[in-house]
């Protein structure tokens, strides 16, 4: 079977497309600019619509990119890192990314974020002897790091949890390419 292109949508079904679109989800400028490329009858109306959503309150990437980074700090407690990294796919703009995360964590404690997220990834393990083994040790900081905390906390924390844990120091050198600081 043969996929088909969508219909290519004309000035006023184009603005009618991305309310919609924005109403399922909150989404960046940037990312209502793709997606109306992809179905703009012609490409001149795209930026008519873009500024008319403005106007209307309906797109606002300081206020997305707000709620988001809140979001996902209390209710998924991830790092700064990860939040950054997940606004720039979401195309919004570098420098209003790192404003907007770097206000949203200043009053946040990253250690005891770290410590909320090894408690809830971990639950249900003893997490000292479960990180005894090199490969748990080794498994628990690249997850860590995915979830986007800062490589010293990541290992301070592990620290904390085993006895192991300063040979982890090696492995964040490769992971990062820099010596972490403690």
């Amino acid at each position: 079977m043969q996929s088909r292109k969508p219909k290519a949508l004309e000035e006023p079904a184009l603005f009618e497309y991305a309310v919609r679109s924005l109403a399922s989800r909150g989404q960046s400028l940037g990312q209502v600019r793709d997606k109306l490329r992809r179905r703009a009858a012609h490409p001149a109306d795209i930026e008519g619509v873009l500024a008319r959503l403005k106007d209307l309150g309906y797109l606002n990437d300081q206020r997305f990119a707000e709620s988001f980074a809140t979001g996902r700090l209390q209710n998924q407690g991830l790092g700064k890192l990860r939040v950054l990294r997940e606004l720039r796919q979401r195309r919004v703009a570098p420098a209003l990314a790192e404003q907007v995360v770097g206000a949203t964590y200043l009053e946040s404690d990253e250690t005891a974020l770290i410590a909320a997220w090894l408690e809830r990834k971990y639950r249900g393990k003893d997490l000292a002897q479960w990180l005894q083994e090199p490969k748990n040790l080794a498994s628990a900081f690249r997850r860590m790091r995915l979830a986007g905390f800062s490589p010293s906390a990541s290992i301070q924390e592990l620290k904390r949890h085993a006895t192991l844990a300063s040979g982890i120091e090696a492995l964040a050198e490769e992971d990062t390419g820099e010596s972490p600081v403690e």
